[in-house]
């Protein structure tokens, strides 16, 4: 039997079109244990130019971050081999896709997957499967940068997945570009939601579930808010409510005012908190909790498989 000390390491890394992620594990009792979480928001998805090709701006802060997670892999001895490398919208829908992934290849030595939304939404529900305690039907959301994932599943069964282009980068750039901000805003985005969501509303309300965990940087955002103010962790209408309220009042762009916001977070957060108001309704969620994983642990768990099957 391998021990911990001898047992490889192995690394999933996600490019988000907001963030990118890197976490570092080995399997411990058959499980990914992790050592190590890298992260930086790149927001990708804000160099997006109308002829859609990423920026050079952009590009460069993307091709940045994968030299840090270079140095990263170097400095927790993780062999390129056991190196995932999985992209998102962003990378899905911009026509410079290639020579991103292209410039990247010398740095990482693994190449870039650029997978579908569909199937980053399977990945998403594994895992949360894997990290989150709870039983019974669970309705995933997963708010990114550029794209939603919205999953319903029963223990390891998938009963829907659908990825849809609603993000809090994107969003941010649609209805919230122009300070300050106004409730016809959140309006705005709350029936861009709803028209992107359609029928898959109905369809989503008819599968039901007994419970409802949220997997994205808008959830944790509010999350953390919430810890930060010694609330109980849990997202509600009323709490969404009183967050616009909040952003509302602010005198300033930056939100230095909202008791518990991290200012990493502010750039986006009034597009998330839209966002998730407009789900809360057309859904019919009473409360949210936040997921313990979502994509990165479930690439994590696939490599992990794959790591014991060499």
């Amino acid at each position: 039997m391998t021990d911990v000390q001898s047992a490889p390491r192995y690394a999933a890394i996600t490019l988000g079109s907001n963030s990118f992620n890197m976490l570092v594990a080995q399997t411990v009792a058959g499980k990914p244990n992790v050592i190590a979480k890298y992260k930086r928001k790149v927001r990708l998805a804000q160099g997006i130019g109308s002829d859609g090709v990423l920026s050079d701006e952009a590009f460069d802060r993307g091709i940045d971050c994968l030299k840090m997670f270079a140095d990263m892999l170097d400095k927790e001895g993780v062999a390129r081999q056991h190196v995932a490398v999985i992209a998102t919208a962003t990378l899905r829908s911009i026509k410079n896709a290639q020579a991103f992934s292209d410039t990247a290849l010398p740095i990482l030595q693994q190449p870039i997957e650029i997978i579908s939304g569909l199937r980053e939404a399977e990945l998403i529900y594994q895992g949360m499967a894997a990290t989150t305690a709870g039983e019974g039907r669970r309705l995933v959301i997963d708010i990114g940068g550029a794209s939603t994932e919205f999953i319903v599943g029963d223990g390891d069964s998938v009963l829907f997945k659908q990825s849809l282009p609603i993000g809090c980068v994107t969003f941010n750039s649609l209805f919230f570009n122009d300070f300050p901000f106004q409730e016809l805003d959140f309006n705005s985005a709350s029936d861009k939601v709803q028209q992107t969501l359609g029928d898959y509303a109905q369809e989503l309300r008819r599968l039901g579930w007994h419970g409802v965990v949220g997997a994205s940087g808008s959830v944790q955002s509010v999350i953390e808010l919430l810890n930060h103010r010694s609330m109980t962790a849990t997202i509600t209408p009323q709490v969404l409510q009183q967050l616009q309220l909040e952003i509302l009042s602010q005198p300033e762009q930056s939100m230095l005012g909202i008791e518990g916001l991290h200012p990493e977070r502010a750039p986006t957060f009034a597009a998330g908190v839209a966002i998730l108001q407009a789900l809360f309704t057309l859904l019919e969620i009473d409360k949210l909790n936040l997921s313990g994983g979502a994509l990165r642990e479930g690439v994590l768990q696939q490599l992990a498989n794959q790591v014991a099957a060499q």
